[in-house]
This record gives C-alpha cells, structure tokens and sequence, in this order.
C-alpha cells in the first residue's frame, strides 16, 4: 500500500505522539509497504529527505518561541499549493493523519477533493499545549474548548478515527465526534524493551520523559525526599524541557540533590538498559491518552506508580502491577514508592503482572491493526458499520 502521513509533530521532534508516528511508519515500511510524510522542515524552505526508509517532505516551516514549545511548524496559508502537489505526486491510496493543526487541516481538505480514504489518530490533549502560553487562569478552559472545537471540526470530517484507550474514545465522543472512533494501542517494541535480572544494586526510582510543567515532576521530587526518610535510594528524571533548571533547583532545596541525577536527553539505544536498571517507574502526569513511557517500563519489568488520572489506570492495574496515586498527592506517592521498593517478593511479583499485562501492546499488533483499517477503507473507500467491519478491534478492547 501506498500511504501517506501528515502532522506538524514528527522527528526529529521527541515526544509520544512524534515517537509513534515514526514508529508506525518504521513498522508498515518493515512489512513492505511505501510510507510518505508530509511535515513541517527544519528550515524556511521546502525539502525531500528520507530517514529510515521514510519519504519526508518538508514544508518550509519557522521556529516557535521556546517559551511555547521546542519545535517548528508550518506557516499558515503558505504552500498550500504545494501541498496538493504533493499529494497528487505522491498518488496515496490512504490518507493517515496525526493531528489536526496546520497541514493535517490542509491535507484533509486536499484528500477529501481527491476523494483518497481518511483516517486520523488523536494523541492530543489542550493540557499538553496551553499551560505554554502562561494564560490566566480563568482562561484556561475557554482557550481548552476552542482547542477541542478545532479537533471536532476537523475529524469529523474523516472516515475513521482511532486513538490509543479505551478512555481517550469516551473523552473525544463525549466532547462530540460523530466519525467512527476505535482504540488501538501505541504498541512498544517487546524485542527491545525486555527485562533484566536484577542484582543488589541500590534502589532506584526513575522517570523518563519531557521536563515540562503537566508533567508534575515536581510531585515526584517532593515524595522522594520523603522516600529518603524510609529507604536508601536514587533518583534518575531523564528527558529535556522547560522546567529542568525549576526541577534541579527544588532538588537542592530539599536537599535531594546528591540522591538525583539529571541525565539529559540521552540516545534511543541507551533507554533499554536505563530501564532495566530501574526498581520502580514513576509518573505523575495527569494528561497522558496512554503513555509510551510507562508501556516501555513495563516491557522492561517494571513496577509502576503512577497518577490516577486520564488513561493511566488502563495500564497500571491498583496492586497488581503497581499502584495509583491520587493526582498531586505527594504523601501517598512516597508510601506506595517506598512499599514496592522495601519488599523484593511484591516487587517480583508486580513486575511479572507488568510484562503480562504489556503482551498485547506489542508493535506488531498495532502495525496489523493498521495494515487491517488501511485494507478495508481502501477497499470499501466509505466506512460501514465499525462493529461488523472491525470486530477483532473491539474483542481486543473488550478483554483490556
């Protein structure tokens, strides 16, 4: 097949949703499909690269502030020529597209003319996006329905829509997307992300991920310091972001510092090991639509303790695996840390309940699913009924 991606969000951005389309791309050129992305380019100019196998064309794009956000993106209304030119090059039998900001908007708008079957995921939350903009806060929920108004708008115009929990397709059906909508996982490499026997080596607490400020990792600093209080341990936050010089600094005044190691962005091929030398991953976020990171712990057998909040308890199962705290509740954050950390035999057995409870989640279950989604639109060119053409989607959420 012959498939197209658009987003404003790919590498060589680091982020969930970048990471999985890139993902996803690496997966179906594996299966011997031909797979084409339409994203902003890393210069006021419009560029052709390929990068593992990926088709990339660039659209002249410009720097957001850093204060916003660490990326580029596409100039409204410029080129929008030259996206329907490549699209028309490019002759795609299916459109896949990741978000709905500026070029997904236009090629939606291009692909429906052509008449080319559209599907769309959303990984998308406004929370991961406003607090950048520093807004007052009697703001905040005017600037979160607008952003939700301009997702509903745009995926409503497609044939299907998928995202990756069971909770994140009541969220965005409940907010008033009539499109067709089914979950498919993320999906985590289980071949490169595996678990190691573990020797005497000292406690270790980590959280991998964007330093930014919904991600709450100054919960997570404040429940280590108290951790201290019970246990001898260490804490690794790997990631970049806006908030690490406020992060390393509240270290330091609670006196955690030497116990806190900040590593920085580190390479790809390093994160398996880092994992691996892990006791318990932590994550305090609370606008996660799934959470590549915490999939990728528990592939490397990990306990996790993380936020009861948004899609988070689909994967961390209370006292199976882990445990859920209550958002921003620092005191039962250190408990639950301490607790797996001061008891080897529960902390075996959550990291058993982890691996089991990834199985599903591999990447080869989710490139399949898409390969099916891509077929039967291709072939049906208009959707029928989800629940007798997709009904193996629906037992896999069933059994979740």
């Amino acid at each position: 097949m012959k498939i197209l991606f658009a987003t404003d969000n790919f590498y060589p951005n680091i982020n969930g949703a970048a990471n999985f389309t890139l993902e996803l791309a690496k997966g179906l050129i594996g299966n011997g499909h031909i797979v084409t992305v339409i994203a902003p380019a890393q210069k006021f100019a419009n560029t052709v690269t390929k990068y593992k196998g990926i088709i990339i064309y660039g659209i002249r794009s410009v720097m957001i502030p850093p204060v916003i956000h660490p990326a580029r993106t596409r100039i409204p209304f410029v080129d929008s020529l030259n996206i329907e030119k490549i699209i028309k090059k490019v002759s795609p039998q299916i459109i896949h597209i990741q978000d709905h900001f500026f070029i997904g908007s236009q090629v939606v708008d291009t692909g429906k003319r052509e008449d080319i079957p559209i599907i769309g995921t959303n990984l998308f939350l406004p929370e991961n996006l406003i607090h950048y903009l520093h807004p007052p806060a009697f703001v905040r929920q005017p600037l979160s329905k607008l952003a939700w108004k301009q997702f509903i708008s745009i995926f409503n115009k497609l044939d299907l829509v998928t995202t990756p929990t069971v909770t994140a397709v009541k969220l965005i059906k409940k907010l008033g997307l009539k499109t067709p909508v089914i979950a498919i996982s993320c999906g985590v490499n289980l071949t490169r992300f595996t678990p190691k026997k573990k020797g005497n080596s000292k406690a270790t607490v980590l959280y991998v991920g964007r330093l930014d400020k919904e991600k709450n990792i100054d919960v997570i600093i404040k429940a280590f310091a108290k951790v201290l209080d019970s246990v001898d341990a260490k804490l690794i936050i790997t990631g970049q972001g806006k908030e690490k010089e406020n992060l390393e600094e509240l270290t330091r005044q609670l006196g955690v510092d030497k116990n806190t190691t900040f590593t920085g962005l580190i390479p790809e091929e390093n994160l398996p090991s880092l994992y691996q030398s892990a006791s318990v991953f932590v994550i305090a976020s609370t606008a996660e639509l799934q959470s590549i990171v915490t999939l990728e712990a528990m592939a490397s057998g990990l306990p996790v303790v993380a936020a009861d909040a948004v899609a988070l308890p689909e994967l961390v199962h209370h006292g199976q695996n882990g445990y859920l705290f209550k958002a921003e509740d620092v005191k039962q954050l250190a408990e639950y840390i301490v607790e797996i950390l001061k008891d080897p035999v529960l902390q075996k057995k959550m990291s058993q309940n982890s691996l089991k409870i990834v199985r599903p989640h591999k990447s080869e279950n989710t490139v399949k699913n898409y390969e099916k989604i891509y077929a039967n639109l291709i072939a049906a060119k208009t959707l029928i009924s989800p629940v007798r053409k997709y009904p193996f989607f629906y037992r896999v959420q069933s059994r979740r």
